[in-house]
């Protein structure tokens, strides 16, 4: 087994201090990592936070700076289902010199705790507002936290480890940029599309079809399991996966369309919220949103509620899910949804709701 470090592939031993676990992010390969580490005085580490696209591109940047300079630093995927401890980094006898925090600053005390067990400096980035709740105000001033709402977190640190490289810089290096112009240009591009999404505000074209065509790369993002991740991400395109979303919407759509000819009457409530059109879709609940926006329109066009219900029973729970959409910006299904137990927004919503009363919406 190797892992990558600092640019360079270092034999792990298979033989591990810790007992066998499961395969979760704090795996045997996560901590012989780290142990590994520790024995060659690795003394820089970065967390990123996993499944996060901001989080996987933004270890990126770290490993392309600490590859150009040749300094060694270990990365690893943090994920909140199971996280490294703080502990996991304190090996006796031996500390680090800084840990990057990428995409997230952990739980409220973590990074303070990081810092005083494991002797180092800490350098958080995040751009979610739930965040700002999370920073432990300890005063130690080898904490950082970069907390910026307009600035996505892969965008920070883009330009954080670019600005280092350039204050780093000795003259036998050269061209003191963290990518060539060509891989800067198309990298940038997709920095801006992240940002986008990342901080809601959905305003660049296309931008749907890029986040869909974004999602397949779920899969990749684990640098562990995937070590060709710098590599696959160094080629990203925008332009790419702007086509394979448009593709995939493409394609769910002609399938949605197979159902709009099945609908019938749905008395919202019992005919208290009115009325509009439903369609059974047992076994394929993942097409709900775009079943359910062409049903909005095409019940507001017969003269009902613009509101789109889609129903799927689910076999393993034994129970039917109905999903509401409405393209009407005037319309709030998630009303109907909160009266069954459910919720949603204006625009979407569900609930659960049984089959004696199903049939009751159908009479």
């Amino acid at each position: 087994m190797a892992r990558w470090i600092g640019g360079k592939c270092r034999p792990i031993s298979l033989r591990t201090p810790y007992p066998w676990r499961p395969r979760t992010f704090r795996s045997n390969a996560a901590l012989e990592a780290i142990a590994t580490a520790a024995e060659e005085k690795v003394r820089t580490v970065a967390l990123y936070n996993y499944p996060s696209f901001s989080g996987a591109i933004s270890a990126l940047f770290a490993h392309l700076y600490h590859s150009r300079l040749n300094l060694p630093c270990l990365i690893l995927p943090s994920s909140s289902v199971e996280p490294l401890r703080v502990e996991d980094f304190c090996v006796e006898g031996e500390g680090l010199d800084t840990c990057y925090l990428l995409d997230f600053i952990g739980p409220k005390g973590f990074a303070s705790k990081l810092s005083q067990q494991a002797m180092c400096e800490v350098i958080a980035f995040d751009h979610r507002k739930p965040a700002l709740t999370q920073i432990d105000c300890c005063g130690d001033p080898r904490v950082t936290f970069n907390v910026n709402l307009a600035k996505s977190s892969s965008a920070a640190v883009y330009e954080y480890f670019s600005n280092k490289l350039v204050s780093m810089m000795f003259p036998d290096v050269g061209d003191a940029n963290l990518l060539n112009s060509e891989d800067q240009v198309r990298l940038e591009k997709v920095l801006k599309y992240i940002e986008d999404a990342d901080l809601r505000r959905w305003s660049l074209p296309e931008i749907k079809a890029f986040t869909i065509g974004l999602s397949e790369w779920r899969s990749k993002l684990n640098c562990i399991t995937n070590p060709y991740m710098y590599e696959q991400l160094l080629g990203i395109c925008s332009s790419d996966l702007i086509a394979k979303g448009n593709l995939d919407i493409s394609s769910r759509q002609i399938a949605a369309n197979k159902f709009l000819d099945k609908t019938f009457k749905v008395l919202l409530g019992r005919g208290l919220y009115g009325e509009c059109l439903g369609v059974r879709a047992d076994g394929n609940s993942d097409l709900s949103d775009e079943i359910g926006k062409q049903l909005s329109l095409k019940s507001a066009k017969a003269g009902l509620r613009p509101i789109g219900a889609v129903i799927c029973y689910n076999s393993r729970r034994k129970n039917l899910k109905m999903c509401l959409r409405s393209t009407d910006t005037a319309t709030d299904t998630s009303e109907v949804a909160k009266a069954y137990g459910g919720g949603g927004c204006p625009s979407s919503s569900s609930f659960i709701i049984r089959m004696d009363e199903y049939n009751q919406w159908r009479s």
